[in-house]
């Protein structure tokens, strides 16, 4: 089955690096929609169905902490799996967005055996 992947990240950079990552992986994406922040996410969630969301948690606007908060007010959001890709490694962060709902946890740098790995994982738990 081929996934749809949203990537929410404020660096377009960043987001390209996992795009590419991912298509390196071998996992198997239908197609990787992008957006900057997590009020950018919602829009995307709520126009577009989405089966995996990578997020890191350090965005303006809405950070990554903020957008856990919303998916999981939401009916329709709360059940799409959520993997944090953040250089943000403190036991007390990883806890938090795991309390928020977070399926996983995935600290920059990484590999791609290591994404796909987690994508695998987290896309298996939601289920």
């Amino acid at each position: 089955m081929a996934w749809r992947v949203l990537v929410v990240d404020d660096s377009p950079v960043m987001r390209g690096f996992i795009r590419r990552v991912i298509r390196l992986s071998g996992f198997d994406a239908a197609e990787c929609l992008e957006a900057g922040d997590g009020e950018q996410a919602l829009r995307v969630l709520r126009s577009q169905a989405v089966d995996v969301i990578l997020t890191d948690i350090n965005m303006p606007v809405m950070d990554g902490e903020e957008l856990m908060e919303q998916l999981a007010a939401d009916d329709r959001l709360r059940s799409i799996p959520v993997l944090v890709v953040s250089t943000d490694a403190t036991k007390l962060r990883m806890a938090r967005m795991t309390e928020l709902g977070a399926l996983g946890y995935l600290s920059k740098p990484f590999s791609p055996e290591m994404l796909r790995s987690e994508l695998e994982r987290v896309l298996e738990a939601g289920s």
